[in-house]
């Protein structure tokens, strides 16, 4: 389950901001109306997007990295969740608003129950004998 959401989320925020750096407008235009449409911060998050992407792939390849990576995603998704709680009423269209937060919320608990469950299997496999912490 770990390594589903790490390969999913990965691949998601890889490509989304891959979209952003090639085709802000295109990305303004289906997901991210809110406010005026700002090529730099669409690039600042960009910026930001990939290499959370590119995090969640390489945690994939070393387990030690999952804890971290699926604390800081976390910490991300709520976040985001709450930004746009915030402007749930400023997307454009309309509906982009209430379906984004609610997928972003969905994201929340995802994050929330891979990070825990890469934890336990940390704190189970550093437990045995004979057994390195950087295996789960």
């Amino acid at each position: 389950m770990v390594v589903a959401v790490l390969l999913v989320y990965g691949f998601y925020s890889a490509v989304l901001g891959l979209v952003m750096i090639l085709a802000p407008g295109f990305f303004f235009s289906t997901v991210g109306g809110f406010g005026t449409r700002n090529g730099h911060y669409i690039f600042d998050v960009a910026a930001f997007e990939l290499p959370l992407g590119l995090l969640y792939l390489a945690a994939v390849r070393w387990p030690s990295w999952r804890v971290p990576t699926l604390a800081f995603a976390t910490l991300h998704y709520v976040l985001h969740a709450i930004s746009h709680l915030i402007d749930i009423h400023n997307a454009k269209p309309a509906w982009v608003g209430s379906f984004d937060f609610v997928v972003i919320a969905i994201g929340v608990a995802v994050h929330t129950l891979a990070w825990w469950f890469s934890a336990q299997l940390r704190e189970s496999t550093s437990a045995e004998p004979g057994r390195s912490s950087s295996r789960a």
